[in-house]
């Protein structure tokens, strides 16, 4: 993940940093997919839940690579179902918004009245847990989801609803 301090607009940001968030998050979805494939095509079955993120669909100032990276998540997600769903494999993407675990805390995300801003603009006026996605995931994985392919849940706390602004 990126601190705080290294958020900067595309006209600023590192090549550097580009690269390695899109490798991490872009490229570690298609080459762990890609892996995982190579079993589940032969057993016609399986299940992929790709973890991307609100960013990915309503981008945030100063996130350039991480949103085009989660975007990509996203399509990859769509053109992975289109192509698998004759071996019989599901795949289907997890969209995050914020979720409070150690990092967002220890990476500032909540420092200095941020906390309060945030949540403005989330509906539930907090954030998700950790068990919240993996509730998600649970669904996405179990039988219940089996006619369930190419599809992006969103678990944001109605954050992508539209603005939530308090007047």
């Amino acid at each position: 993940n990126i601190d705080m301090k290294d958020r900067k607009p595309i006209h600023e940001f590192p090549d550097e940093m580009w690269k390695k968030i899109i490798s991490i998050d872009l490229d570690g979805v298609y080459y762990c997919s890609k892996a995982a494939l190579k079993y589940m095509t032969k057993n016609e079955s399986g299940k992929i839940i790709n973890i991307s993120s609100i960013v990915g669909a309503v981008p945030l100032r100063n996130q350039c690579a991480f949103a085009a990276a989660k975007a990509g998540v996203i399509n990859l997600t769509k053109a992975m179902a289109i192509e698998l769903a004759p071996y019989g494999i599901n795949v289907n993407a997890i969209l995050p918004g914020s979720t409070e675990i150690a990092k967002t805390r220890e990476g500032g995300l909540y420092a200095d009245g941020r906390f309060k801003s945030i949540m403005s603009h989330i509906p539930f006026k907090e954030p998700g847990t950790p068990e919240d996605i993996a509730y998600g995931a649970l669904y996405l994985a179990s039988e219940a989801s089996n006619y369930v392919t190419g599809n992006i849940l969103v678990i944001d706390g109605g954050w992508t609803c539209g603005f939530a602004r308090d007047w």
